[in-house]
C-alpha cells in the first residue's frame, strides 16, 4: 500500500475483564479476611417460630378433624335411628334411646321421659345439625372414641 495509507485493523471490541473491586467477595490474598456470621440466634428464632407456628396449626386440624368425626357419628347415629315420618329441611327433632334402639321423634323431651341423647336439625344439605345434646350424654362414650 502506498504511504500515508493506513491499513485495516481489527476492528472487534477488545475483551474487557470485570473489575474485581465489585465483587462481593475478596479475590486477593491480601484481601480482608472473611469471617462468618453466628447464625446461632437466627436458627433458634427461626426454629422456634416455626415449631410454634406448626404446632398451632397441627392442634387446629386435630380439632377440625374431631369434629368432623363428631359430626359423621351423629349423622350415622341419626340416619340409622327408627324414623316414622319423613323429616323436613329445617325441622327440629329429639334423637331418644329406649330399650337399646335409638328413635328419632317430634316429641320434645319435656313432653317425653324417654332418654334423650340430643335435638337435632335437618339441614339443606341432609345433614343432621345438633343442637344440643341430652343431659349426661358424652359423644365419647356415645361412640367409643378415645381422645387423642
Amino acid at each position: 500500500m502506498g504511504e500515508g495509507c493506513l491499513e485495516p485493523t481489527d476492528m472487534s471490541e477488545p475483551e474487557t475483564k470485570p473489575s474485581t473491586a465489585f465483587l462481593p467477595y475478596p479475590v486477593s490474598t491480601l484481601s480482608p479476611p472473611i469471617i462468618p456470621n453466628d447464625l446461632t440466634s437466627f436458627k433458634s428464632r427461626g426454629i422456634s417460630q416455626v415449631e410454634r407456628d406448626l404446632q398451632q396449626k397441627l392442634q387446629e386440624i386435630r380439632e377440625t378433624y374431631l369434629a368432623t368425626i363428631d359430626h359423621f357419628n351423629w349423622n350415622k347415629l341419626v340416619y340409622e335411628a327408627d324414623i316414622q315420618f319423613e323429616p323436613i329441611i329445617g325441622g327440629t327433632y329429639y334423637l331418644y334411646e329406649m330399650r337399646g334402639r335409638k328413635l328419632l321423634s317430634m316429641i320434645s323431651p319435656e313432653e317425653w321421659s324417654q332418654k334423650h341423647l340430643a335435638t337435632v336439625r335437618l339441614n339443606m344439605d341432609r345433614q343432621w345439625k345438633i343442637v344440643e345434646t341430652g343431659a349426661n350424654v358424652d359423644s365419647r362414650e356415645l361412640f367409643g372414641r378415645v381422645e387423642m
